[in-house]
């Protein structure tokens, strides 16, 4: 048994952050589901935006779009959604025998509507449709303004995955948003089975805090802040509110551990996964993480419940200068300007892509 077969035995889902046509043309991605217990998939911008650059594989499909009068976003979606929804197909029959908790990809909405709720839910409920798959979920990103998205999105039935929380407290709110679209549901006599999961982001702490703290300390933060999360979700999933809400046929949002690729050259290349080894959560990893898993990985002891030692290591963080609060506010708002700017470069992408097929052709 490897690394993420153990993993997964644990009560773990492994999601591979990546999609290229490459992986789905050669047959990786279906490797990865029947030898690595891969269950689903993860994808942002900045993904689509090396798989196009870097690859022939989109070329004739774009000569097609651009034929059809299509550019910009629309012939972009229409790229994704063609690579999503075949690795949908792929993971379909994990779908169906999990009864709808996993075989999940996921498909993100521009993030140029993040300040703009109508347009989010405008555009997640177009992207659902076109997809016309049960098992893709439509990232929304969790800041302020994308709560009430979050919520309306999933009122109208529309399975999210929220990204960008960074905190304990970001994970709540999140948690909160995903339970009123639930309770909306119940209380209009609609079907509360709505799929959601709610993406923490764990290697950027690490990042932001390199070289500031005592050495003792060097990434240990993101592991902390997730455990901190981790001990939030095993307590709202025995709440009353939940317990309600699931007694009429709602589900669980479950949590996910995203980012969990390492950074830091000299820690462990499977330090995010070891470390957050949980049941009932999720781990997407990059495509290098889950290889050096499958190579050389082994499941550690499961986080703790209540956190663990958690809150004794982030009094060390604060007792070194790191305003947690305040860093997790800044992250999420770095975060929120590095989609914009990936969604630029992907755009640019199409657009130098689509002049050159034309020049060609």
């Amino acid at each position: 048994m490897n690394g993420p077969q153990a993993l997964y035995g644990q009560g773990q889902s492994i999601w591979l952050d990546n999609i290229t046509r490459d992986l789905l043309d050669n047959g990786t991605l279906k490797k990865y589901i029947d030898e690595w217990s891969v269950t689903g998939l993860t994808s942002n911008p900045t993904i689509f935006d090396h798989a196009i650059k870097n690859s022939s594989a989109y070329d004739a499909s774009i000569a097609e779009k651009l034929s059809q009068g299509k550019s910009g976003e629309d012939l972009f979606f229409g790229l994704a959604l063609e690579d999503l929804t075949r690795a949908a197909d792929l993971f379909r029959p994990i779908h169906e025998k999990t009864n709808g908790l996993d075989g999940f990809v996921s498909l993100e909405v521009s993030p140029l509507l993040a300040y703009d709720t109508a347009s989010t839910i405008a555009a997640a409920k177009d992207l659902a449709a076109r997809a016309n798959r049960a098992n893709l979920y439509i990232k929304i990103p969790g800041t302020p303004e994308g709560l009430p998205a979050i919520e309306e999105a999933i009122f109208a039935g529309v399975p999210v995955n929220v990204t960008l929380l960074f905190s304990r407290e970001q994970y709540l709110a999140a948690a909160d948003a995903y339970l009123r679209g639930v309770e909306r549901r119940i209380a209009a006599g609609l079907n509360p089975a709505v799929a959601s999961v709610a993406s923490l982001f764990v290697s950027r702490w690490d990042v932001a805090v390199h070289g500031k703290v005592p050495r003792e300390l060097q990434n240990r933060l993101g592991i902390a802040v997730a455990a901190r999360a981790y001990e939030a979700y095993r307590e709202l999933l025995q709440a009353a509110r939940f317990q309600r809400a699931a007694n009429a046929g709602g589900r669980a949002q479950r949590l996910l551990f995203a980012s969990t690729g390492t950074k830091d050259p000299q820690a462990s290349d499977i330090l995010y996964v070891k470390g957050l080894a949980a049941p009932f959560t999720i781990n997407t990893m990059p495509e290098g993480t889950l290889k050096a898993f499958a190579e050389h990985g082994e499941v550690g002891q499961p986080l703790a419940r209540d956190g663990g030692d958690c809150e004794a290591v982030l009094a060390s963080f604060a007792k070194a200068g790191i305003d947690v609060a305040a860093l997790a506010a800044q992250l999420q708002d770095e975060g929120a300007a590095s989609f914009v700017a990936s969604w630029n470069d992907l755009m640019a992408c199409i657009a130098s892509k689509s002049a050159a097929i034309r020049k060609a052709g």
